[in-house]
């Protein structure tokens, strides 16, 4: 993490799930209490994507929960947020995912200069074996950390 930002959240899961290749910061239009709820550090990234529809990109299935002092206009923890990419940025984006069949997944939210900012990756799906690889290679090298400390 640069300077002058603060982590929110962090989507674990996609790292396991998915292959990431390319990270790309996008801001995210958000009202004002998911801005205050955020900055409890409350979000879930767990099941989120990334979808482009009429030349938008839109964040589906994340999880803001309620603003617990909020009031009447409190807002809907899994409404789809609008993300903010520049126009070439998006069309870079959406051409790589029709052409190799990736998708979009989002990695972290954080703030950035009192901005919220979401970091959103390329990504292939791990089949079952794949992600038994990476156990696997994950467990070794802690074994050879526990070696090499003793």
């Amino acid at each position: 993490m640069a300077a002058g930002t603060k982590l929110i959240a962090e989507n674990r899961k996609a790292r396991f799930n998915y292959e990431l290749s390319e990270f790309t910061e996008a801001g995210i239009v958000l009202t004002g209490t998911e801005v205050k709820s955020l900055r409890n550090g409350k979000v879930s990234l767990g099941e989120a994507y990334c979808t482009v529809e009429g030349g938008e990109l839109w964040l589906v299935n994340s999880h803001i929960p309620e603003y617990r002092h909020g009031n009447l206009f409190n807002h809907e923890p899994r409404r789809r947020r609008k993300l903010l990419l520049h126009k070439g940025e998006l069309r870079r984006l959406y051409g790589k995912l029709k052409e190799r069949g990736l998708t979009l997944v989002p990695t972290r939210m954080y703030f950035k200069g009192g901005m919220v900012k979401v970091e959103i990756a390329l990504a292939r799906g791990r089949k079952k074996h794949d992600k038994r690889e990476v156990i696997k290679e994950r467990d070794v090298r802690r074994d050879m950390d526990r070696e090499m400390r003793t």
